[in-house]
């Protein structure tokens, strides 16, 4: 009770002088919203790369066929042949800690139509263990499988872009579709990814939805390729799960060499050092932005160390007779330091909210990706509270030190 009624009568006073009141809580709201919009939004940005590197598999690497110009090309090939399904078969046979394979080969398409449609994406030719290790999910019917590939079927799984644009009523399954001058049977839709980009550091996430999947060897044997060019586009090994993936690129890498003769005309690709990168990155931006944000928190701490002081000379009289009826010190302390710690917590209540609708605001105009974090609210509620604690006692001892005799004598 001896509290609330503390408390009470500091909002009693407070309100005494509103737009003072309110312009001292704006330094602990802007403080205590900058560091929950900062932590949400870098929440966000983790949590998004994390996905975006899970569509090409943390414990996965890839290695992709370099695009070079046709005399460039010509002269490489005098000593190395290109990427080739050989080059997975051989990682796998050669290296213990590499599992499984798949590949992949972009055709050049240049049309793509249904009964009911048109497509402007391309179609992409898939060894059947691609899905696997790529983490795509099904909206209905199948994925590829060893039959198909083997068969040279002309079977086809569309992406949910694709799928869409052929089939605006959603009935794809069971029909068929034209890729450039073949005809295929549409087995399977797939999933629509949740996520807001299609490439992550500048390196295509292979999540592309606006795809035509077809079987690896079908698309080899049954489509023509410009010469020279790579069998296949890009390779993905799967990395024990026991191996550091980074430590196993550093073979793989060996191995290519030896297998293209020392030719660079392959890119090795590691997911996990990608996140990692990532996450240095994000740990740096969440340093500087919390500085920032901290730096504001402190400016408002000596906003309120500054409206204390003013209160203690307006309020003198006052202290003199409170301390001529019997308040001792401390109680003279305990009201001031009640005062700026009520002006602190409504500030940071006030800034909670702010730091919520900021949050939002940056990731509807920004496309930001957004994670509500409780730990940063807590943590920016927390050092408020503090800053104001803390800035709130040299004002509350100096009041309490006032002579009583002099301070009802002042003007």
């Amino acid at each position: 009770m001896k509290y609330l009624s503390l408390f009470l009568d500091t909002l009693t006073e407070l309100a005494h002088h509103k737009l003072r009141t309110l312009l001292t809580l704006l330094g602990m709201i802007f403080g205590v919203g900058a560091v929950i919009a900062m932590l949400n939004i870098g929440e966000g940005a983790e949590r998004e790369a994390l996905k975006m590197i899970n569509t090409m598999g943390l414990h996965n690497l890839i290695v992709e066929s370099k695009d070079f110009e046709e005399k460039e090309l010509k002269e490489q090939r005098k000593h190395s042949t290109g990427l080739s399904i050989r080059d997975g078969e051989i990682s796998v046979a050669s290296l213990p800690f590499i599992t499984q394979f798949s590949a992949q080969k972009t055709l050049d398409t240049y049309s793509i139509f249904s009964a009911k449609g048109k497509s402007n994406g391309e179609a992409t030719g898939v060894s059947p263990s691609f899905f696997e290790l790529s983490k795509f999910q099904l909206a209905s019917g199948r994925l590829l499988t060893k039959e198909d590939d083997l068969g040279f079927s002309q079977v086809a799984l569309l992406g949910s872009t694709t799928a869409k644009q052929l089939f605006p009523l959603g009935d794809a399954l069971g029909k068929h579709i034209k890729i450039n001058h073949l005809w295929f049977e549409v087995v399977g839709v797939l999933k629509a990814p949740f996520l807001k980009k299609e490439q992550f550091q500048g390196i295509k996430l292979g999540g592309d939805q606006n795809q035509v999947f077809i079987p690896l060897k079908t698309a080899l044997h049954k489509f023509p390729s410009k010469e020279l060019v790579s069998e296949v586009t890009s390779l993905k090994l799967k990395v024990s799960e026991d191996v550091d993936p980074v430590a196993a690129a550093q073979a793989i890498s060996h191995l290519m060499q030896r297998r293209h003769n020392d030719v660079d005309d392959y890119k090795l690709i590691v997911p996990a050092a990608l996140l990692a990168q990532q996450k240095q990155t994000q740990q740096i931006f969440n340093i500087v932005m919390s500085c920032v944000a901290g730096i504001s928190l402190l400016v408002g701490g000596i906003g309120i160390m500054n409206i204390m002081l003013a209160t203690v000379l307006e309020r003198t009289k006052e202290i003199g007779l409170l301390r001529a009826v019997g308040a001792t010190q401390k109680d003279i302390q305990t009201q001031f330091i009640a005062e700026s710690f009520t002006i602190s917590i409504l500030g940071g209540i006030l800034g909670v909210v702010f730091g919520i609708m900021l949050s939002e605001l940056i990731s509807i105009y920004s496309e930001w990706a957004v994670s509500w974090s409780i730990s940063a609210i807590v943590l920016s509620f927390s050092i408020c509270a503090l800053v104001g604690l803390t800035f709130g006692v040299y004002p509350a001892i100096k009041a309490s030190k006032l002579d009583p005799i002099d301070a009802l004598q002042s003007d």
